[in-house]
């Protein structure tokens, strides 16, 4: 086996700066319950213990602290309110949290939504701890700001409705995205300014795709979601981060807007979905994205073998990792429902072939 010549950020920031790794590096996302299955598979005593053992090159994720007005249990900064819905048996059992109130419901117009709704303020958060979350650890990128707010919108007005007010409702999404957007920005910004230069990556994210396509038209994605997401991608640049994208199931459509608005990684190619071959990907948009992700999760990590994870690994390093390019990562976060089995010989097989 070679000897590894960079740290894990120095291999990121290869692969994002289209230079020569050592080799391929490894991303790990996963619920908390498929993380205890894995660590107690391992021996391991913490997740760090368990990244190092597997030679994951992990970024590291800073943020504020919540120091605002005190918070009702199970309820976050936006008033959602969430319960524990657990899901599956055995050992795939698991709990997601999901809203259950939905603050922004009940409204129907934006002066009502402004006469009695507060937004959360940047004020809320100190920020002065987040030095001290990267000491011992600048080894690893760092993951720092960005945004999702259509996710949060959802939130607040209920799945539904969100999509509904598209249509019928442009004045309150628009008014409400600004709300979201500054916030974000506003985030992000007070992050690069307490650890200047030291932000790798910046999370800009929204579900656009399904299962087969698009979830909102290319018109809506114009007008409600890509010039406040150029904001934040802007800012990012502008600050020496590069902008990881999240992007769900077959979002294939909008990429080529998408790298115009200035995206670098694309995540987390779900290539079991129509429309996001991996050979097409690759071909269509390699030069101008680096891809993060790749081992499925709909089927091959959680119900495949051994052998047909690791077929998938040497597959994604041959056409995802063909002239550079490429993060290896599961394809989402990883489910309790996966062998322990199968998660390792995705890391193994990705350290054993993955040499550049």
């Amino acid at each position: 086996m070679p000897k590894e010549t960079m740290t894990p950020r120095e291999r990121w920031l290869a692969v994002l700066r289209r230079e020569k790794p050592d080799r391929v590096p490894m991303d790990y996302w996963a619920t908390a319950e498929a993380t205890d299955k894995l660590k107690k598979h391992l021996g391991c005593r913490t997740r760090e213990q368990m990244l190092d053992k597997l030679r994951v090159d992990y970024p590291v994720t800073v943020g504020p602290k919540y120091v605002g007005p005190k918070l009702p249990r199970m309820t976050d900064v936006f008033g959602c309110k969430y319960r524990n819905v657990p899901y599956g048996e055995g050992e795939g059992a698991g709990v997601y949290r999901e809203v259950i109130e939905h603050p922004l419901a009940r409204f129907t117009s934006v002066e009502e939504i402004e006469r009695e709704y507060t937004w959360p303020s940047p004020d809320w958060y100190d920020y002065r701890a987040i030095p001290n979350q990267i000491k011992g650890k600048e080894d690893h990128p760092v993951r720092g700001g960005g945004s999702e707010p259509f996710l949060i919108y959802k939130n607040l007005r209920g799945q539904e409705q969100a999509f509904i007010d598209l249509v019928e409702n442009p004045e309150i999404v628009h008014y409400c995205l600004d709300k979201l957007f500054d916030l974000a920005y506003e985030n992000t910004r007070r992050i690069y300014e307490t650890i200047p230069g030291k932000v790798t990556i910046t999370y800009v994210a929204e579900d656009m795709g399904g299962q087969t396509d698009l979830m909102f038209s290319p018109r809506q994605i114009h007008t409600f979601l890509l010039p406040r997401m150029k904001r934040i991608i802007d800012l990012a640049h502008e600050n020496g981060a590069y902008v990881f994208h999240h992007n769900d199931g077959n979002c294939r459509r909008i990429l080529p807007d998408m790298i115009a608005a200035g995206i670098d990684v694309l995540n987390p190619i779900q290539w079991r979905c129509p429309g996001m071959e991996r050979e097409g990907l690759k071909r269509d948009f390699g030069d101008r994205l680096v891809f993060h992700g790749g081992v499925d999760n709909q089927y091959t990590l959680a119900f495949g073998s051994v052998e047909e994870v690791r077929q998938e690994v040497l597959d994604n390093l041959r056409i995802l990792g063909e002239g550079g390019g490429y993060i290896l990562a599961p394809c989402h976060n990883i489910q309790p429902v996966s062998p322990p089995e199968n998660i390792v010989a995705m890391y193994e097989t990705c350290y054993e072939h993955g040499w550049t």
